[in-house]
C-alpha cells in the first residue's frame, strides 16, 4: 500500500491483517516492553479510545512511532486518524483468530 497524506505532515498508516503475519513477526513485535506495556493498554481500552501520545512509556515520539508501526505491521493493532489525533484499537479477534490463545498468554500479569 502507498502512503498517502491524511493531515499536514501526517503519512497514512499503513496496515497488515493478521492472516498475513508470520509466527516469528508477531513474537518479535510482542516481545518488547514498550510494544507489550501498549498492547496491555489497548486491552483494557475501549476501541479507538486511545491517542497515540496516551500511552504512558518511556520513549520519545519518534521511538513510539516506530513501535506503533511494528504492532501494525504484525498485526497486533490498528489506527485511524481523527482530526489531528491518531487512535488506536487493538485487533483481538483477528489476532486470535490467526494465532489462538497468544494474546491471551502475553497479556496475562506475571509475578516480577
Amino acid at each position: 500500500m502507498t502512503n498517502t497524506r491524511t493531515h499536514p505532515g501526517r503519512t497514512r498508516a499503513v496496515h497488515v491483517h493478521p492472516r498475513d503475519v508470520r509466527l516469528i513477526t508477531a513474537l518479535t513485535a510482542l516481545a518488547d516492553p514498550v510494544r507489550l506495556a501498549i498492547v496491555r493498554d489497548l486491552a483494557g481500552s475501549t476501541d479507538w479510545s486511545r491517542a497515540c501520545g496516551s500511552f504512558d512509556v518511556p520513549v520519545g515520539k519518534a521511538a513510539l512511532s516506530h513501535h506503533f508501526a511494528v504492532l501494525r505491521e504484525a498485526g497486533v493493532l490498528e489506527q485511524r486518524d481523527e482530526g489531528a489525533r491518531r487512535v488506536n484499537r487493538l485487533r483481538r479477534q483477528e489476532f486470535d483468530e490467526r494465532f489462538p490463545g497468544l494474546l491471551d498468554l502475553v497479556l496475562r500479569d506475571e509475578p516480577a
